[in-house]
């Protein structure tokens, strides 16, 4: 038997008194934690939920999303996290897709998460926080305590967990399917390699929704019986009150975060002494964004490699003593990645020996919830092709050079987006930069920048422009530049370039 509850339980057992989740409004003990997830394990099963049934967790981070997260897996059922920023039509697609049975939800997004569910012929909701209107039932009602531990449903190592769906930048989302074993392997494995312990305080401000989230700062935090510093939304100043009121010793971020902090006036209000670690995933981080970081609050920044179909997990950078500056780690215990060129021979080590990474292992997904073609395209000759650009070097470390379905192909010289974008993030007045290709009647394609400067900037574009002529060949500059005040972002604080025209 092994259900991925199994690591609340035992953190529970092994430190009852312990604080599993620190957020404003108090401290949620592991005792607590186990005994709620009961609760709701218990009612789920009074519900008709079967092992293998599907239920949908539409929480921002809460303290009710672990509580409702570890009772759904208790029960033996399978978690459908949605994202929150998620509109009526498209919570009707992933619950409809998933078979989801019931909807956990919140309150203030009950309006379009009421009109999704009712459209995917969901007719059982729940909401937490203020007393819902309408047909959904209050979350409460899921919570009533129950005499003695729920015993964990008899789950199979290879019986999925949780069906997590992909951004959809080719199409409909499509819904990852990730098991028991790949989820407790993707928090134990990585937890190990930068040595988590139990007296560690994780800023959880990654949402628990998204795979980064849910994996590398949820699951770890609680398998090794860490504390989970709930942030509900990223703004700078609420991650610095959180490590201050915390003392808070592990930060996850995605370079947004990162760099929104470095940019953040140090006004002498916030301690973040006690973090010993940052990590960064979910994409690139510029050069400059790392570099000033460490050097302004004095506290390492390791990368690390993955995405929804891993679990968030394929390289790592494990510790200070022990990483490649500037590349996301080598291949964690137990999976392999080689790099392909298009005709699917393996290239070897070598900046110039850019290819798709391609993997497999413990850590990738069952495959595509009902999508058998997907799934048999995305391990095609028995790797899981990962859709990115990179190489490796001598020893193994691996580098990202940028999306395969974002390459700019300019007259014929492929212009890697990623490239351009460190060159803009050197520039003193630019805050952000994504960078994207746009339709060229000559050359086929042309190198757009949208550029989000620092306040109280004149920067123009033509300024812009000669910056990046000065550091890189004239075919990779942008000959389009936009200024906007902001850059769409993903609910895991990604740039949305597919939204950037």
């Amino acid at each position: 038997m092994l259900n991925l509850a199994v690591i609340l339980r035992e953190s529970a057992t092994a430190r009852p008194g312990a604080p599993a989740i620190m957020h404003d409004g108090g401290t949620v003990t592991y005792a607590e934690l186990d005994a709620r997830s009961d609760a709701v394990a218990a009612a789920l099963t009074a519900r008709g939920i079967r092992p293998g049934d599907r239920v949908g967790l539409h929480l921002p981070n809460i303290p009710e999303f672990p509580v409702a997260y570890y009772g759904i897996l208790k029960a033996g059922a399978v978690v459908v996290p949605l994202n929150v920023l998620l509109r009526g039509p498209e919570i009707t697609h992933q619950l409809a897709d998933s078979g989801a049975r019931l909807l956990i939800t919140w309150t203030p997004l009950l309006e379009q998460a009421a009109k999704g569910a009712a459209d995917a012929g969901i007719s059982e909701c729940y909401a937490a926080g203020p007393p819902p209107p309408g047909p959904a039932h209050p979350f409460t009602d899921l919570t009533e305590p129950v005499a003695g531990p729920f015993p964990p449903a008899d789950r199979q190592a290879d019986d999925p967990a949780a069906i997590v769906y992909t951004s959809g930048t080719t199409g409909l989302p499509k819904g990852a399917e990730l098991t028991h074993l790949q989820l407790y392997m993707n928090a134990d494995i990585p937890g190990r390699l930068f040595d988590l312990h139990c007296e560690d305080v994780i800023v959880t401000v990654l949402p628990m929704f998204h795979v980064f989230g849910m994996c590398s700062a949820m699951n770890v935090g609680i398998r090794f019986g860490a504390a989970l510093s709930l942030v509900p939304r990223f703004t700078p100043d609420a991650v610095l009150r959180a490590i201050t009121r915390d003392r808070a010793t592990i930060f996850d971020g995605v370079p947004t975060m990162f760099g929104a902090l470095l940019a953040h006036p140090d006004d002498g209000r916030y301690d973040t002494s006690s973090l010993r670690v940052c990590i960064s995933g979910g994409d690139a981080i510029p050069a400059s964004v790392l570099d000033g970081f460490e050097q302004r609050f004095g506290v390492p920044i390791l990368e690390g490699y993955g995405m929804t179909e891993t679990a968030a997990t394929i390289s790592f950078n494990p510790s200070p003593d022990d990483r490649r500056v500037y590349s996301v780690g080598r291949p964690v215990w137990g999976v392999e990645v080689q790099i392909w060129d298009e005709t699917g021979r393996r290239l070897p080590p070598g900046r110039d020996r850019i290819g798709e990474i391609v993997t497999r292992g413990y850590h990738t997904m069952r495959g595509y919830h009902d999508a058998p073609e997907a799934t048999a395209e995305a391990f095609e000759g028995g790797w899981f092709h990962t859709g990115d650009l990179g190489y490796v070097d001598g020893d193994g470390y691996l580098f990202i050079v940028d999306r395969k379905k974002e390459l700019i192909i300019r007259g014929g010289y492929n212009v890697y987006p990623r490239e351009v974008e460190e060159v803009l993030h050197q520039h003193p007045d630019v805050l952000m930069a994504a960078v994207v290709g746009v339709p060229d009647d000559r050359l086929g394609q042309e190198v757009k920048a949208f550029v989000v400067l620092r306040p109280g900037s004149t920067v123009t574009g033509d300024d812009v422009i000669a910056h990046c002529r000065e550091r890189a060949a004239a075919y990779k500059c942008p000959r389009i530049v936009e200024f906007r005040p902001e850059l769409p972002l993903s609910g895991a604080g990604k740039v949305l370039k597919k939204s950037l025209t």
